[in-house]
């Protein structure tokens, strides 16, 4: 089966108070799109591997053949990268969450503001094209990152948030102001959805 694009869950131009409607049109219609239409391009003949979501392919890439295990890391780690990308920002949305991953975070952390450091470091640290973290590890939450589209899933890790940070996905309103993307990165985040995957994690799922 082959994989799709999944639809913005909200328009395109909801997202303005940190990121303007163009960037997410081209984002999501040309360069996630570009990455679903690779990965099935790669997966060609490889019905087993065609029958895996996207999370299992990831998390068994040591099983893709070799002569494709590449072109799996780039673009299924691009789509699934990018599908929850989509889905933990929302409008009108930011704040802090409350609950389990709320303590969770101040438990690892010590608060959200150390936390919310810890995700700008990584975010500004990664060299080049690449991703900050929140991920449960070992039952642990941590912060990581990684370069280009390689998925926390290929290490065993669950992602729970994450912030793209190639410059494709901000550079026409940011520019090179990398700093300035991932401060107003925070007032789109959507809670609920990040909580909502850091309980599936716990579970397991």
């Amino acid at each position: 089966m082959a994989f799709t694009l999944p639809a913005l869950p909200y328009p395109a131009d909801a997202l303005e108070v940190a990121i303007d409607k163009t960037t997410m049109e081209i984002h999501h219609g040309r360069h996630h799109k570009t990455y679903v239409d690779n990965l099935n391009k790669a997966l060609e003949g490889h019905a087993d591997l065609q029958n895996k979501s996207i999370d299992q392919l990831l998390r068994d890439i040591n099983s893709v053949p070799q002569n494709i295990k590449q072109a799996v890391i780039n673009n299924g780690g691009g789509h699934a990268n990018h599908s929850m990308f989509w889905e933990i920002m929302a409008k009108d949305a930011g704040g802090t969450p409350s609950g389990p991953l709320a303590d969770e975070i101040k438990k690892t952390f010590a608060d959200f503001a150390t936390f919310e450091q810890k995700i700008k470091e990584a975010a500004l640290g990664r060299f080049g094209s690449g991703w900050a973290w929140l991920v449960l590890a070992d039952g642990k939450l941590a912060v990581v990152n990684s370069a280009n589209q390689d998925s926390p899933l290929m290490t065993g890790q669950s992602p729970l948030l994450g912030i793209d940070v190639w410059e494709h996905a901000y550079y026409l309103r940011y520019q090179n102001k990398r700093p300035d993307y991932v401060d107003a990165w925070w007032k789109v985040v959507n809670w609920n959805a990040v909580t909502a995957r850091y309980s599936q994690a716990k579970a397991g799922k």
